[in-house]
């Protein structure tokens, strides 16, 4: 399964201890302009993520291009993004994906409370409306046994 996930915290116990047993992960892919040029943080990160996934750290501009996320190479993948602006970026930049799993958004002044871990922005909310229009599905869940109840529109 490829799953692409915005999470503004990344790699953190949520997303080792149930999304990659969930969709059967072997690969974890970060698109982040600023961790692509971390190799500290990159290292930090990648202390979270099992020795039995493999773990790369790329800028939004590489996303499209790198093989691992083209065609059958993506299957058992998570890509994970920091904002909704990033995912955006990349789909705009030729990444296709089916599903956006918006998982955590924190809540800053400005922001509209859609779920207790999703905060949305204008921004934020434009994005979305963006890849809904594009056929995205969005996907509003922690973890991957909360139910599906939120609905953005």
């Amino acid at each position: 399964m490829f799953w692409v996930r915005v999470d503004n915290r990344l790699i953190h116990g949520q997303v080792v201890e149930a999304w990659v047993p969930h969709i059967g992960a072997r690969s974890i892919i970060v698109g982040n302009d600023e961790l692509a040029q971390d190799e500290l943080q990159q290292e930090i990160m990648s202390l979270a993520i099992p020795r039995a996934v493999d773990s790369a750290f790329l800028s939004i501009d590489q996303l499209a291009r790198d093989p691992r996320l083209t065609g059958a190479s993506r299957d058992a993948t998570l890509l994970l993004f920091s904002s909704c602006l990033d995912v955006r970026r990349a789909f705009e930049r030729g990444l296709r994906l089916e599903i956006l799993n918006v998982g955590n958004l924190h809540y800053a002044h400005g922001k509209r409370q859609l779920s207790p871990s999703v905060s949305l922005g204008p921004d934020d909310e434009s994005c979305l409306r963006f890849l809904l229009d594009k056929g995205v599905e969005l996907d509003f869940r922690c973890v991957p046994n909360d139910p599906v109840a939120v609905r953005f529109s």
